[in-house]
């Protein structure tokens, strides 16, 4: 798999993610704990470096 590729996805998941917030109206509760889903894409961009970087 490329880091593009890689990229799409984690990018089409975020989208998911947020639509899936604003559809069930847990807005209030996504604010309180939002910090774990960045969490997440951090950690997931810093595998990403190290595993596709030239």
């Amino acid at each position: 798999m490329k880091k593009r590729i890689f990229d799409g996805i984690i990018v089409l998941f975020a989208v998911i993610l947020l639509m899936g917030v604003l559809h069930f109206d847990l807005a209030d509760t996504f604010v309180k704990f939002g910090i774990i889903p960045l969490l997440i894409f951090y950690y997931l961009g810093s595998y990403s470096q190290k595993k596709y970087s030239a």
